[in-house]
């Protein structure tokens, strides 16, 4: 196991948005504010950590045939505890992200990272494996969602500052509120994206 390596991967050469362009249903529908980005983040990290622990420690055991099957069921089952939990204890951040919660059970990152990797390594590997992914796809999702609340918004800390309504950066009659309709999330994650491939490249040229 070589935490630097699994780190710097989920962080930027393996990314799961910038680099595997998974999950970006979500990615498009929800990164319209902070808020919804750090609590989707989390929600995923956590949710791929525990798959990741509890597929790793059972590789042995779940035959090959149904391994697939097997692996949505344990995905399901914490996702259902975490949604469950935001709904106890965080309401307005379920109301918020909506049916993205429960749509964490097909998200392709957590089944991906569970066929590519804790089942064919140690539980602690594992762990590791699904805490670096989750903040890679945790920091990509702030990104945007940054992005498209400061230029859509004209707001900082959308849900989670000021009483909920964020910081006014730019005064309410300028921003482009194109930026949080759908045609906006594509134009940001294509900047984003294009600044994650320079930033690769810049690195590679560095070695």
């Amino acid at each position: 196991m070589n935490l630097k390596k699994q780190f710097f991967e989920g962080l930027l050469t393996k990314n799961p948005v910038t680099v595997q362009l998974l999950g970006m249903c979500s990615t498009l529908a929800i990164t319209t504010s902070l808020f919804n980005g750090i609590g989707m983040g989390l929600a995923v990290t956590i949710i791929l950590t525990c798959s990741n622990i509890l597929i790793s420690a059972l590789r042995k055991i779940i035959p090959n045939e149904i391994r697939i099957a097997a692996y949505i069921v344990i995905i399901a089952g914490f996702v259902t505890i975490v949604d469950l939990a935001i709904q106890a204890f965080l309401p307005d951040l379920s109301s918020s992200l909506g049916v993205f919660i429960p749509l964490i059970v097909v998200n392709c990152i957590i089944l991906g990272r569970a066929e590519a990797f804790a089942s064919k390594n140690g539980v602690l590997a594992s762990a590791v494996d699904g805490i670096c992914q989750g903040i890679g796809y945790t920091v990509a999702l702030i990104i945007v969602c940054v992005i498209r609340e400061l230029l859509g918004s004209g707001t900082f800390g959308g849900g989670l500052l000021n009483n909920g309504e964020g910081i006014r950066i730019i005064p309410a009659q300028f921003p482009a509120m194109q930026i949080v309709m759908p045609v906006g999330g594509f134009l940001v994650l294509g900047f984003v994206l294009a600044g994650s491939q320079w930033l690769m490249k810049k690195l590679e040229s560095k070695k």
